[in-house]
């Protein structure tokens, strides 16, 4: 029998969950939306969560679940609430130049949140798995963009492309480069001298994996394990927040 009580993927999305409200709660979000509205669905998405937690099912049947199917819905019920798909830019330019950039990092921490519950029943279905690694994605991208950051010669600036998204990856390998083809942790959002990044590449020793295998947006193959190291205890420390 599956412990789904302890299994990382509910944890991860339970802590994402509170972190979302917390956003709500705290940030500079002006223009039209139903904040009172978006605050209640998100904190009715904690008892599915807690169903899930006792139901001592497979991760595959977890996957098939009405809670699971209740999550997806309550998640495009707070886009919809906030404005749309384009709910950022809206948030956005209803503020100057300074402000844009405080809210930064709130907007990527919303985006975790919805792009956790969203790929919940995909990382489910990869099986019983005991490992923090398992509660967030980890997909192949690649490098469109790469910029010294504004703030420090020692960090790097990367757009990457995930096939259906874009996002934005702050490392210290000095050496990436344009069309490297990467593994991505998504991890929750930090900022790194102004810029939130929204993930971080997987690597072992010395710098970053650049020739990854597997399609844009899949999981990456034939990675050696020791590439999960930091992800894990990342994801670890999140949990432990």
């Amino acid at each position: 029998m599956w412990d789904t009580s302890k299994d990382y993927r509910l944890k991860v999305a339970e802590k994402a969950i509170e972190q979302f409200i917390r956003v709500i709660e705290g940030s500079n979000l002006r223009g039209s939306w139903n904040k009172k509205q978006v605050k209640l669905i998100a904190k009715n998405m904690n008892p599915e969560i807690q169903t899930m937690y006792y139901s001592y099912i497979t991760p595959q049947e977890l996957s098939k679940t009405p809670q699971m199917e209740k999550l997806l819905s309550d998640v495009d019920d707070i886009i919809e609430n906030l404005g749309g798909e384009d709910y950022s830019k809206k948030f956005l330019s209803e503020l100057n130049r300074e402000d844009r950039e405080k809210l930064e990092l709130p907007l990527s921490k919303m985006k975790f949140f919805f792009n956790t519950i969203r790929g919940l029943p995909d990382r489910l279905m990869l099986g019983e798995i005991d490992d923090p690694v398992i509660g967030v994605d980890i997909k192949v991208g690649e490098l469109v963009s790469v910029s010294k950051h504004p703030n420090t010669d020692t960090l790097m600036v990367c757009n990457v492309n995930l096939g259906k998204r874009a996002i934005t990856v702050i490392t210290n390998d000095l050496t990436v480069k344009d069309n490297d083809k990467v593994a991505v942790a998504l991890l929750p959002p930090s900022a790194f001298m102004g810029i939130s990044s929204e993930g971080m590449f997987l690597g072992a020793g010395e710098g970053i994996l650049k020739n990854v295998e597997g399609e844009l947006g899949s999981l990456p193959q034939h990675v050696d394990v020791a590439a999960f190291n930091e992800t894990r205890n990342l994801v670890d420390q999140f949990l432990k927040e």
